[in-house]
């Protein structure tokens, strides 16, 4: 399952004119990959991510998450679709104090129709895939700042998403918690199959990432094998030139 943004622009009111958050960008995320997106505050980042989760509709252009093309759905099958295919890591992990971390993964499938041995099955498999099989009972007071991120990775995957968009999930960590969060992320792209979007400052471990792309004035520029995030070598509206003949 793939992510597919094809010349996607969307704007927002500004004054008597509107101002471009994103202009024509196309961006394919194939399954199993994790695609990182640096740029400067402003730049367009989290549009990137709000349009790629369905949260805002663009101007213009197709948003093909894991096979559905989310143009003519409306907010109820945009919900259905977020909960169902989508996974989100928050730069927060937010988690609700007074619930263990078994018990913040269980509580995102209330919905599934699944049985309760089977949520608290998958549960238990996904903490042990983060490396917290022994932390399964503690509230995230009892936690550290990466272990709470873990427990929120894990909760992102609980209803098998195609598709994993992460906002900055690194900020809050030094950099030993943080390049173990990425190195978790790689891996459980790969093993997991999701098309991975991740949105970073931080660019000390960028090269765990199958690509990397800068967002530069609503613009995507490719970032290409070896070249600093900071230096891409060409300007480019569209990352992945073939994105628009890509059949669903």
């Amino acid at each position: 399952m793939s992510l597919l943004l094809d010349d996607v622009t969307l704007t927002y009111p500004d004054g008597d004119g509107r101002l471009t958050a994103l202009d024509a960008v196309s961006l394919n995320v194939p399954a199993g990959t994790l695609t990182a997106v640096v740029g400067p505050s402003g730049s367009g980042k989290s549009s990137l991510l709000a349009v790629a989760a369905t949260l805002v509709t663009p101007d213009r252009g197709r948003v093909v998450v894991a096979g559905t093309d989310t143009g003519p759905l409306g907010p109820a099958a945009k919900a259905e679709l977020r909960r169902e295919r989508i996974g989100i890591v928050f730069q927060q992990p937010n988690l609700l104090p007074s619930l263990s971390a078994l018990e913040q993964l269980q509580v995102m499938a209330h919905l599934s129709g699944r049985s309760p041995r089977s949520v608290r099955g998958r549960a238990l498999d996904l903490l042990d895939a983060v490396g917290l099989a022994d932390q399964a009972h503690r509230r995230p007071h009892q936690l550290s700042g990466g272990q709470r991120q873990r427990v929120n990775i894990a909760r992102s995957l609980m209803n098998e998403p195609g598709v994993l968009l992460v906002d900055e999930p690194t900020s809050a960590l030094d950099h030993e918690r943080g390049a173990a969060v990425m190195t978790l992320l790689a891996r459980l792209t790969e093993e997991r199959g999701t098309a991975t979007v991740l949105v970073t400052h931080d660019r000390a471990h960028l090269g765990r990432a199958d690509r990397t792309v800068t967002v530069r004035d609503g613009r995507l520029i490719e970032t290409p094998d070896g070249t600093s995030a900071e230096t891409p070598t060409e300007a480019t509206r569209t990352v992945d030139s073939g994105a628009a003949d890509l059949t669903v």
